[in-house]
């Protein structure tokens, strides 16, 4: 078992029973996924640029991602319905709990100025978003190897009814809110 998730049953879990007054131990939230996503408008001129970026995503989630294609037309991008244009990749259980810690204890750190997350950026059900501008804070690439920086998002679901709930999870998680 990963450390999160032993660190969630043990401690968290009623420290949120003691915070919220839960009545049965179903209540309390937890995580129930994370989503890796990263979008590559270059692959339209450049299909090579979407390859190597599946291959980094696998690198950093331990998961083979999925090719996303384009839903809509957009002619002022050169855009085509059905078109490559990112790839993703949903993490759950044990993959899930391991990115996370890897993400609070090694990645983040290492971003340059770092003095912690925006506590703003639920979406009103306990879920938050966090955009990471280059997908180089993971150690699993190797920096040499590196054509171009990405970006990269991380989407994490949880099974909490308000951002408060939400926040509380994640900040007795470890994740370095600084507001």
């Amino acid at each position: 078992m990963s450390q999160l998730k032993d660190r969630y049953e043990k401690e968290v879990v009623p420290k949120l029973i003691e915070t919220f007054k839960y009545k049965n131990h179903m209540q309390v939230p937890k995580l129930k996924k994370v989503v890796l996503n990263m979008g590559l408008g270059e692959a339209i001129q450049n299909i090579k640029v979407l390859e190597t970026a599946a291959e980094e995503l696998k690198l950093i989630a331990g998961q083979q991602p999925v090719i996303t294609k384009a839903k809509k037309s957009i002619a002022a991008f050169k855009l085509r319905e059905g078109m490559p244009i990112g790839c993703m990749v949903t993490l759950r259980h044990d993959r899930m709990y391991d990115f996370l810690q890897k993400l609070i204890n090694v990645a983040l750190p290492r971003v340059r100025d770092f003095r912690g997350i925006s506590g703003k950026a639920f979406d009103g059900r306990g879920n938050y978003a966090l955009g990471v501008r280059e997908h180089i804070i993971f150690p699993e690439i190797d920096y040499d190897k590196i054509d171009k920086i990405k970006g990269l998002n991380v989407s994490i679901v949880t099974s909490a009814r308000t951002d408060e709930e939400g926040k509380e999870l994640l900040r007795l998680l470890g994740m370095p809110f600084r507001n």
